[in-house]
C-alpha cells in the first residue's frame, strides 16, 4: 500500500459511513410511521437532532430516494413518498414474478440443509403468530433468505428495495383481520411444495402468496 495516499482513503470513508448510518436511521424512522408518507422532511430539525451537518442528511436523503422511500421536489425539499394504489399493484406484480423464480430455484437446485434452513425459519414464523412485530420480520428474513439461497445478487437487490417501498403501505396487508393466518397458511404451502422439491409448484404457491398479500393490502 502506498503510505502516501492513506489517509486521504481512510478520510474518504468517514462521511460515507455517516450518511449511511443516517439513512438507516431515517429508514427505520419512515417504517415506524414515525415520519409519514407524505410528510415534509424538516432538514434543519432533523439534523439538529442528530448533531450533523446537512450534507450527510442530504445524502442519506439521496439514498433514500433512489430506494423509493423519499421523493424529492423541486424547491420544496424531501417527502416521505407516499404509496398509491397503482404503486403497490406495480410492487407486488414484480416481487411475485422474481421471489417465485427465485423460490423455483432454490427448489430444484439448493441443498437439503438449505430446505432445512428455510424450514427452522418457517418453524419460527409459526411460534411468532401472537406477536405481530416478531411475525413481520421472520417473515421478511424467511423471504430474503430463500432470495440468497436462490443466489443471483441483483434480484435480491431488486426485490430488497422493492419490499422497502412496500413497507410504505399505509394500511400494511398483515394488519388485515385474519391475514397472518392466511399468510402463515400460504407459507406452509410454500414449505411444503420446496421440501417436494417441485419447482413448478413452489412458483405456483408463491405467486398464490402475493396474489392473497395484494388483495389484503388494496
Amino acid at each position: 500500500m502506498d503510505t502516501a495516499t492513506a489517509p486521504t482513503s481512510a478520510a474518504s470513508l468517514a462521511p460515507r459511513a455517516l450518511y449511511e448510518e443516517v439513512a438507516e436511521l431515517l429508514r427505520q424512522r419512515i417504517f415506524r410511521r414515525e415520519l409519514e408518507p407524505g410528510s415534509w422532511i424538516d432538514e434543519l430539525k432533523i439534523a439538529d437532532e442528530y448533531g450533523i451537518s446537512r450534507t450527510p442528511l442530504r445524502e442519506a436523503l439521496k439514498v433514500l430516494a433512489a430506494e423509493g422511500l423519499v421523493t424529492m421536489k423541486v424547491r420544496r425539499g424531501a417527502y416521505v413518498t407516499e404509496v398509491s394504489e397503482k404503486d403497490l399493484r406495480d410492487v407486488y406484480h414484480l416481487l411475485s414474478l422474481l421471489e417465485a423464480d427465485a423460490a423455483g430455484e432454490v427448489a430444484a437446485h439448493a441443498p437439503a440443509s438449505a430446505i432445512a434452513e428455510l424450514a427452522a425459519l418457517h418453524q419460527e414464523l409459526e411460534t411468532a403468530q401472537a406477536e405481530r412485530d416478531r411475525f413481520f420480520a421472520v417473515n421478511e428474513r424467511f423471504h430474503l433468505r430463500l432470495l440468497e439461497l436462490a443466489d443471483n445478487r441483483w434480484r435480491l437487490q431488486m426485490v430488497s428495495d422493492l419490499r422497502k417501498v412496500m413497507k410504505l403501505n399505509r394500511h400494511h396487508s398483515l394488519f388485515k383481520t385474519g391475514r397472518i393466518e392466511e399468510s402463515l397458511a400460504e407459507h406452509r404451502a410454500i414449505l411444503a411444495a420446496l421440501q417436494a422439491r417441485d419447482g413448478a409448484l413452489t412458483v405456483q404457491r408463491m405467486r398464490e402468496h402475493f396474489a392473497s398479500g395484494l388483495e389484503a393490502a388494496t
